[in-house]
């Protein structure tokens, strides 16, 4: 994998969001203190304050409170601190791609490093290189802005931005001026990005396929105001969360191949002190996979059933029945070792079974979605 310098080494250091900002419908309200490492979805309906915490950190808008990366201050209202955008070493790549199209993508990546300062010129052709590499556009280089997708496009406007060595990248709903095809070429590549850089990227999306693929941590907003705040297995654990996404309530874990079936292009992963076949012909043996499990797809019994087509059953403990939106529904929260799984329960079935806390429980698993994998194709998007 290739590896992007950066002005932030120290994985320990914090994020720190404190802001309050009157608006037209409603005021926005955020205190958190978010990882200076990985990806941090803020996720939510559109018009939920999402892009005005991320122009606030851009400086592009003006709120009261404090931002702060690790000791460095940006804004302190009570200091009367308000550093202006371009002393602050941000990347921002915006729903479309800001790219110059009276020049090729060589003259618009070389453009974005006018603003360093401070950097020896072989040591910015060598980032630039790595942003290059990592996003797979090598191939682009002497190509016409114009003549470029819409996906290859903010490609170069991410690797742009990277060129650059912020301390923090902003991703303003990138994939939402994309067509479903585009969106899928180009998921592959932020994949990339989360897994190579030591920065902190704060993304924001109303895309449940963008948040469950490329989060680590989450902040859900709604109307201004923080619903659920945390690594993206305990936020989308909650109950309140669950209720909220309705159908596509799920929990997200992590998993280890141990096992190929090349025969049967499927694979074993390591689940919850247990095992769950998926169909793969690709993972290897030891890689580490996010795996998502809706609550839809997953149903309950008392006993294990071997004369059926579901190949994942787990054993576990039911910790909490809560309500559902619908009176007829329950959410049923399960501990299957040391992993939780969620199932959607027709309440009648709870009654008929005598299904309480406490109950041992078979979780029969429908279907498992494989969030990372691959490696994106080289060809572009």
């Amino acid at each position: 994998m290739t590896d992007i310098q950066t002005s932030t080494q120290a994985d320990s250091s914090v994020l720190h969001l404190q802001l309050s900002l009157s608006l037209a419908d409603f005021t926005l309200r955020i205190d958190q203190r978010l990882p200076a490492q990985g990806i941090t979805v803020l996720f939510g309906p559109s018009g939920s304050g999402k892009t005005t915490v991320l122009r606030c950190l851009a400086g592009l808008e003006q709120a009261t409170g404090v931002i702060s990366l690790e000791d460095d201050t940006w804004q302190n209202s009570a200091s009367n601190v308000f550093r202006p955008t371009w002393q602050r070493e941000i990347g921002y790549v915006f729903q479309e791609a800001s790219l110059f199209e009276h020049m090729d993508v060589r003259a618009n990546l070389h453009f974005g490093l006018r603003r360093v300062k401070g950097i020896d010129r072989a040591e910015q052709m060598q980032d630039l290189d790595a942003a290059v590499a990592l996003l797979g556009i090598d191939h682009l280089l002497d190509r016409s802005v114009i003549s470029l997708s819409g996906g290859e496009r903010q490609r170069v406007s991410i690797a742009r931005a990277l060129a650059t060595r912020p301390k923090l990248l902003l991703l303003d709903e990138p994939l939402a001026s994309l067509d479903v095809a585009r969106r899928m070429e180009v998921l592959p590549w932020l994949e990339r990005l989360h897994q190579a850089l030591r920065i902190p990227i704060i993304y924001v999306t109303h895309s449940m396929d963008e948040l469950v693929r490329l989060a680590d941590h989450v902040v859900l907003l709604d109307k201004g105001a923080v619903q659920g705040s945390g690594s993206i297995a305990q936020v989308l654990g909650s109950h309140d969360v669950a209720r909220l996404l309705g159908d596509e309530a799920s929990v997200i874990a992590m998993g280890e191949v141990t096992e190929q079936d090349v025969h049967h292009q499927a694979v074993q992963v390591r689940f919850g002190g247990d095992h769950v076949w998926l169909s793969d012909h690709v993972l290897s043996v030891g890689q580490t996979v996010r795996l998502r499990i809706l609550a839809r797809d997953v149903s309950l019994s008392l006993t294990k059933h071997e004369d059926t087509t579901i190949q994942n059953c787990l054993q576990g403990v039911i910790e909490a029945i809560e309500p559902d939106v619908s009176a007829s529904q329950a959410l049923v929260r399960v501990r299957c070792g040391q992993e939780m799984i969620l199932s959607r329960v027709p309440q009648q079935s709870l009654s008929r079974l005598g299904l309480t806390v406490g109950s041992s429980v078979w979780c029969q698993i429908k279907s498992i979605v494989l969030l990372e994998k691959k490696e994106p194709a080289e060809a572009g998007s």
